[in-house]
């Protein structure tokens, strides 16, 4: 008999039961579901609604209910419809009427979405740590990488010469804003919604704060409509997972380039690499291309969810059943991501000495040049342009800035002297930024030192 069909004649059919049973999916919340039947049983013990007899004896059954699902001797079984349903029906048969008094003064309306909060609660911890996990991976990647060269790029084209680490540590900064997403997210989160009930409340003398204190949220959400019906802080999470999937992205495909035979930068172990079944030469970076391809995975978690919920009258509906399955998907992507993510990371080598050499006097020291005459009093535009007519000479000509003579550089401006050569290496470029935040060695040993010290109690 479902918890809800006193009033009706025929029992749901078969059919129908199995195509509206969720406990596939919110069978995973058991623990949640009977921790927060525990602190509801306690409230109704306090508020005297239910005995001190009948509290202990439900409060003992759902510790034996508890080990009986994580055993597996008590099956979800989609027939019992959904997780509170199966711990509710159990609860009756271990101990009788006195086990029908747990539901006094809850919905499955605000049961669910306690539920859900407890969930993301324990998940968003487990997020933020992943996270402090893969910012210290590429930190200690860019220790070893103070003075390793590369070449900075925008639009995939070169641009000015940088230290890897400083590379590195963009990411490392980029995860710090997601860390802060999930902290934030967490304040909202830790709410209690107990005691709203279907939509309406109560006229019983129930103690939600009592509740959420038990819970150790951070008090309640005051309007009991608004407790049932909306699942923004879900979409909130799965957003700030998008972001976080977003930036691993961004991570496997530079990794992906790096790993090419054309960057050469990048050698990833065998232990993360797979070969091919056809071509015996191959190895592939089928790791970071995965991390890669995952990120449509959250990204239609979101879209799934929000689509959802986009036309919803107040206050709960059953369509809110289908929210799980992506809060679900979009978690454990995120976490299995941010973990390959990190390891992936660990055991790969990058090549120190490999662009040294090819970017003295590369086109992407122009930009020192323009330094230089801005220096000697030229206006920015005016030595833009002047830098300018040396890159065209020197692409036409198939020549590094460096391999240009004095007398053809004097011919364009008169202001460039003999020193100008001495810019025109990646060492000095790099040592001579000294704007903060910049690829100097300087700042990058302020900024190591920074990420070590606000990451070490991670």
């Amino acid at each position: 008999m479902a918890l809800w069909d006193s009033r009706f004649n025929k029992s749901l059919a078969d059919v129908a039961l199995k195509f509206s049973s969720s406990i596939d999916v919110d069978g995973k919340f058991y623990n949640e579901d009977i921790d927060g039947s525990k602190a509801h049983t306690r409230m109704l013990v306090k508020t005297k609604i239910v005995s001190h007899a009948d509290g202990r004896l439900i409060l003992k059954a759902l510790e034996e209910i508890r080990k009986e699902i994580s055993s597996g001797k008590l099956k979800l079984d989609w027939k019992r419809e959904d997780i509170h349903s199966l711990i509710e029906e159990r609860l009756v048969e271990k101990i009788g009427e006195r086990g029908k008094r747990l539901h006094t003064a809850r919905s499955r309306n605000d049961q669910v979405v306690l539920d859900e909060r407890l969930y993301m609660r324990k998940v968003i911890s487990e997020l933020i740590k992943l996270t402090c996990t893969l910012q210290k991976t590429l930190l200690k990647k860019a220790e070893a990488h103070k003075e390793t060269i590369i070449s900075g790029y925008t639009h995939l084209q070169r641009a000015q010469p940088i230290l890897f680490a400083h590379h590195l540590l963009a990411y490392v900064s980029m995860l710090e804003r997601d860390v802060e997403r999930l902290k934030d997210c967490l304040k909202r989160t830790n709410k209690s919604p107990l005691g709203a009930v279907a939509l309406a409340g109560t006229s019983l003398p129930i103690d939600r704060k009592f509740t959420a204190k038990l819970l150790k949220m951070n008090g309640i959400i005051e309007n009991s409509i608004d407790a049932v019906s909306d699942r923004d802080v879900m979409i909130e999470l799965i957003s700030t997972c998008s972001i976080i999937m977003m930036h691993l992205s961004r991570l496997s495909e530079e990794l992906v380039l790096w790993s090419s035979q054309e960057f050469s930068f990048a050698t990833f172990d065998d232990s993360f690499s797979t070969g091919s079944s056809l071509m015996p030469q191959k190895k592939n970076p089928d790791i970071a291309e995965l991390i890669r391809g995952k990120v449509g995975r959250v990204y239609g978690s979101l879209i799934g969810l929000l689509t959802i919920m986009k036309a919803l009258p107040l206050s709960y509906n059953r369509d809110m059943q289908e929210d799980k399955i992506h809060l679900l998907q979009a978690v454990d992507t995120t976490k299995d991501c941010l973990n390959l993510a990190s390891e992936l990371l660990k055991h790969t080598h990058f090549k120190k000495d490999r662009f040294e050499k090819e970017l003295d006097g590369d086109l992407s020291l122009s930009t020192e040049l323009v330094d230089y005459l801005v220096r000697k009093n030229i206006p920015f535009r005016k030595a833009h342009n002047i830098v300018g007519n040396v890159v065209a000479i020197c692409v036409d000509q198939n020549k590094k800035l460096n391999e240009l003579p004095l007398a053809q550089y004097k011919k364009i401006s008169p202001k460039f002297e003999t020193d100008i050569f001495k810019l025109l290496t990646v060492y000095t470029s790099i040592k001579t930024k000294n704007s903060s935040g910049s690829s100097s060695p300087t700042e990058i040993e302020k900024q190591i030192n920074s990420w070590k010290n606000s990451l070490k109690s991670f």
